[in-house]
């Protein structure tokens, strides 16, 4: 794994040898099996939350299903000062938590759970899920957001997304981008799509 995610910070795997550049910042990354950075929808993640970083540095944000905490770290990496990750399975957890110290990453929380154990508002909330999980999400991601909070949302094809931002509309939330990539690697049968979809979206 290898990611340029921005003109000052790298993402790479313990395998991908790389000399920095002066100036540059290189997170070297253990991930897990499920949505390593190499999947569309991390790309996709990765690239709309380093548009939104760059519009507006939030003193915090939320990780919902943080995985091995690409999304969070790469955060921290460009200057959130508190970014909270939360996930149900405790491997993936105390992953997160290897990350953050091997690359001596401050103002990063992780718990083992789901969101009902957070309070707060968070003006910035990422939730890359599984699409049965982002339906699930809808009121308790709402329930943690700010007035006026930004969410990047995926794990979905484009064949499920009209369900997924109809909910999201109904609890308050407008689309204000959406990202595609294709995924042409895992074979899918003729009816299936390979498709995946992103977007970032407004709390109103």
């Amino acid at each position: 794994m290898f990611y340029r995610l921005s003109p000052s910070l790298v993402l790479r795997s313990r395998f991908q040898p790389y000399l920095p550049r002066a100036g540059e910042r290189v997170l070297v990354l253990r991930t897990a099996s499920a949505f390593p950075p190499a999947h569309p929808t991390t790309r996709m993640c990765l690239d709309l939350l380093a548009e939104a970083l760059a519009a507006k540095l939030p003193p915090r944000l939320v990780d919902v299903g943080c995985g091995s905490g690409v999304l969070m770290l790469a955060a921290a990496a460009l200057g959130v000062g508190f970014c909270v990750g939360v996930d149900v399975s405790p491997p993936a957890a105390r992953l997160t938590r290897d990350n953050a110290r091997d690359n001596s990453l401050a103002g990063v929380a992780v718990a083992i759970g789901s969101t009902e154990c957070l309070r707060g508002a968070f003006p910035l909330l990422l939730a890359n899920l599984p699409v049965a999980a982002q339906l699930l999400k809808v009121a308790e991601l709402t329930r943690l957001a700010a007035p006026a909070a930004g969410l990047i949302a995926s794990v979905f094809k484009d064949t499920q997304e009209e369900e997924v931002w109809r909910l999201y509309r109904e609890a308050g939330w407008e689309l204000a981008s959406r990202r595609t990539r294709e995924d042409w690697l895992a074979p899918c049968p003729p009816e299936v799509s390979a498709t995946w979809v992103a977007g970032w979206l407004r709390r109103r």
